[in-house]
């Protein structure tokens, strides 16, 4: 007796589809992701810098539109974090390396693999650790405040018309500075414990335009500086709390005695 071949993919798995909606938010961010290296390989590094911020808006709806809707998946929570390693991984190394890492030779494309792999690392441990992490903290400095970096330092100086050439060792600094941060156990606050569901009061809002205001009034600089500012965030955060640390341990020893 002859048994039909068991098919290899199971018909119920088949026939499972996925969720368009927020899918199409992390396509997108792929596609910024993937648009900013092909603008930099055109030596187009103001578009570059932009879809890599582009990027990182889309990659920031689309987990809050899949908790909305309710289309939350396996298959989503993956190609999100590939989306990642494209757009805020490999996208932000080769802008920086086209731009200004060139010239250096083997140390230009070590410092842009540094961040490259600095990146991986980071998603693949925000990936295994993402139920056991305070929510209120990151591990390391995210990837897309690091993307974030390197294309806000690219953006500003091609605006004022500076060439990464002349600056390639502060564009290897920034390179080193990004990719280290984002494997440290440094923490970062992570804004997930805000509820903007509640009542704030009326000077909040007047707060939120007062800041609008201030960004528009020069994208590529105020966005940069406020990137810089976040990545010093943990560094600052981390002596504190070492400080604090030896405070109470001379409290203790004084106390014994």
């Amino acid at each position: 007796m002859t048994y039909p071949p068991k098919p290899l993919l199971d018909p119920k798995l088949r026939k499972r589809g996925i969720y368009l909606l927020p899918n199409l938010f992390t396509t997108a961010a792929l596609f910024a992701g993937f648009y900013a290296i092909v603008m930099a390989m055109n030596g187009r590094f103001e578009h570059a810098s932009v879809a890599i911020f582009v990027a990182m808006v889309m990659d920031g709806l689309d987990g809050r539109v899949a908790r909305l809707t309710h289309t939350q998946s396996a298959f989503g929570a993956e190609y999100d974090s590939l989306s990642d390693m494209v757009s805020f991984g490999v996208a932000p190394a080769l802008v920086m390396y086209v731009w200004a890492l060139q010239g250096l030779g083997k140390l230009g494309w070590l410092a842009a693999f540094v961040y490259c792999a600095g990146a991986a690392l980071r998603l693949a441990r925000f990936n295994t650790q993402l139920e056991v992490m305070d929510k209120r903290y990151f591990q390391g400095l995210p990837s897309p405040a690091a993307a974030a970096l390197m294309a806000g330092l690219v953006w500003v100086l091609n605006d004022f018309h500076v060439l990464g050439v002349d600056v390639h060792w502060l564009a290897w600094v920034m390179t080193i500075f990004a990719g280290l941060s984002m494997v440290s156990n440094v923490r970062y606050y992570s804004f997930k414990d805000l509820n903007f569901r509640k009542s704030v009061p009326f000077v909040f809002l007047l707060l939120i335009v007062l800041g609008i205001v201030v960004l528009s009034s020069y994208p590529p600089g105020m966005l940069f500086g406020l990137f810089v500012l976040y990545a010093l965030s943990g560094y600052v955060l981390w002596v504190w709390n070492w400080r604090n640390a030896g405070r109470k341990k001379s409290d203790v020893a004084a106390a014994k005695e």
